[in-house]
């Protein structure tokens, strides 16, 4: 086991002041303490007692070319010196919006804040302007950021979450108002059945479908063949929006994130996480007739530091790279991914362990279960997460460092060294789960 005096020390000290001596429920839960880290640099994390980790969590997804990238740092640094804050234009964010624009295939006009949850907000509130109606759809077991209308039926409990083929609307927390739970349609990921059931029933109340193109939040699951299209023909006859929330699999997956991976365009999308490779900034992009309700002023969009100069340099720079070496750099994530999943799946294998790993390779997830795949929520909510937890504790004394529920992200700077040392380190941790 890894000494964490120094660690356990300052998780003591920040309850004191910090409710839950954590500022993320996502840290939460990380056994025996949550880490308190001291640097990063490229694939590697050092916590304040001097231990060191593989990290595949990269900040819950961001760090796609790795942690303290020279670059982008160099980029935020010269900023630094002209100014973080000027509640005014700059030239750095008419660069990235025509970055983005020339990458993404939906991004006619784009519009900035600083975290996902406001993009969300901001993607929903222009549906609805649009379409002049007031229900938004989502898939249960998909995560759109923790503001309270946005934040129902994420992970429930499927003893209370009703049918499969028409899940209840289930707040996530308490003191969540209910106000918006009429507002919220729930449908069951990969079921077209279902969802062209629901339709019938809301859709002409319905302003906009939203989806994690490929949900990464409860596993790592992407849509199987003919849901797209399937998708985009009901809403077509229903009059409904798409929007992709590509918070995390925006510019992750490639320059065009998913609608380059899936071949499907849809007519808003919400990105953050990559985009400035760890710099805290979120984008909403759409065609031009959709997103122009903003340019005229008719639907409200503001923010104090919205295209804030210092992280639109981190922007700027990161897109830059991914534009004119983007090849390389995706070609490098691909591989790695993929030889990270081929070993855990052989290490399973040799341990005789239920393990199954799928996902494109810039992420991943692995689930202990005999299921032969894993298609929706249901199917994730059946797997043995209290295994999953006690694996991702043993890895983590090891040093490594996954996303708690079973999801790897890997960056350019992971080199097939730290691959092979990540498996041979799982297959002893396996043993620890049993």
């Amino acid at each position: 086991m890894r000494e964490l005096e120094r660690t356990t020390q300052l998780y003591e000290r920040a309850r004191r002041h910090l409710a839950g001596g954590v500022s993320s429920d996502a840290r939460r839960g990380v056994q025996p303490v949550p880490l308190f880290i001291d640097r990063a640099q490229g694939a590697y994390l050092w916590d304040v007692d001097g231990n060191h980790y593989i990290d595949y969590v990269l900040g819950q997804g961001p760090m796609l070319l790795g942690h303290t990238y020279a670059p982008v740092i160099d980029a935020v640094k010269r900023q630094l010196d002209r100014g973080q804050a000027y509640s005014a234009q700059h030239i750095l964010e008419a660069e990235v919006a025509e970055a983005i624009c020339r990458m993404v295939p939906c991004a006619e006009l784009v519009r900035f804040n600083s975290v996902g949850s406001e993009a969300v907000h901001a993607a929903w509130r222009l549906a609805r302007a649009y379409t002049g109606r007031e229900k938004i759809l989502k898939f249960e077991g998909h995560y759109h950021g923790w503001l309270d209308p946005a934040l129902y039926s994420l992970q429930p409990d499927p003893t209370i979450a009703g049918p499969e083929e028409a899940p209840f609307t289930i707040p996530v927390t308490r003191g969540q108002s209910r106000s918006s739970v009429n507002d919220i349609v729930v449908a069951p990921w990969n079921n077209l059945d279902a969802l062209a059931a629901l339709l019938d029933r809301y859709g002409s109340d319905v302003a906009a479908v939203v989806m994690e193109p490929i949900l990464c939040n409860s596993g790592c699951i992407a849509p199987i063949e003919g849901f797209l299209s399937g998708v985009q023909a009901l809403c077509h006859k229903h009059g409904c929006l798409i929007i992709f929330d590509e918070i995390i699999t925006g510019f992750r997956l490639g320059p065009g994130g998913a609608q380059d991976y899936l071949s499907f365009t849809p007519d808003l999308a919400v990105f953050g996480k990559a985009i400035a490779n760890g710099f805290a900034l979120s984008c909403l992009a759409g065609r031009a007739e959709i997103m122009d309700l903003i340019s005229r002023g008719e639907v409200g969009h503001a923010g104090t530091f919205n295209s804030n100069p210092v992280v639109m340099a981190a922007a700027a720079a990161t897109l830059d790279l991914l534009e004119r070496d983007g090849s390389a750099i995706y070609g490098r994530i691909y591989a790695a991914g993929q030889r990270l999943m081929a070993g855990l799946r052989a290490a399973a294998a040799a341990a005789n362990v239920p393990l199954l790993v799928d996902g494109p390779g810039p992420l991943f997830q692995i689930y202990f279960t005999d299921q032969p795949a894993v298609r929706t929520y249901r199917d994730f909510a059946a797997c043995d997460r209290q295994r999953m937890a006690r694996l991702h504790a043993a890895l983590l004394s090891r040093g490594i460092n996954m996303v708690a529920r079973g999801l790897w992200f890997l960056s350019a700077a992971h080199s097939d060294a730290d691959i092979d040392h990540t498996v041979m380190i799982f297959a002893d941790a396996l043993d620890a789960t049993r």
